[in-house]
């Protein structure tokens, strides 16, 4: 009778066990998406549109790698010559033509992620692919990829 009742006892937890896992996991991967969306929302987009290098260098890893096609033309930069670009160009703040970043999606697997995104300057629409990877409980971009799109 013993067994029986700790078979039982059992076989009760494990669900609530695994529930409670999934729970964790759950909140854990929510938490990490607003990380990410508020890295996105308050350091990449606002550095991009000032051109604030205080604010993206932060957010990417030192060994990041950009590549894609803007115009047509294939895209392929160090992190350095990206952000060299973006110091020696006029801010989209200072030129006054329209900025807009929007969030499509952030998916969250463990310790990488991938942010979909659409940044609108000036006569560019880029759809951007952002590798994301969780160092020492920092999220960092890992890797950008660009295209240049009809809107």
């Amino acid at each position: 009778m013993k067994k029986l009742l700790l078979i039982l006892a059992f076989m009760v937890s494990v669900p609530l066990t695994i529930k409670a896992q999934k729970t964790n996991h759950m909140d854990t991967q929510k938490a990490d998406v607003a990380a990410i969306s508020e890295i996105l929302e308050g350091s990449y987009f606002k550095g991009i549109y000032e051109g604030n290098l205080d604010l993206l260098k932060p957010v990417y890893h030192s060994g990041t790698l950009l590549f894609g096609d803007v115009k047509g033309q294939p895209y392929a930069k160090t992190l350095d010559q990206y952000l060299d670009g973006v110091a020696n160009r006029q801010s989209p703040k200072d030129s006054g033509k329209p900025f807009k970043g929007d969030i499509i999606s952030v998916n969250v697997v463990n310790s990488i992620a991938v942010a979909e995104v659409k940044v609108k300057m000036y006569d560019f629409n880029y759809h951007e692919f952002l590798s994301f990877h969780k160092i020492d409980g920092r999220w960092f971009i890992v890797n950008k990829m660009i295209s240049d799109v009809q809107q």
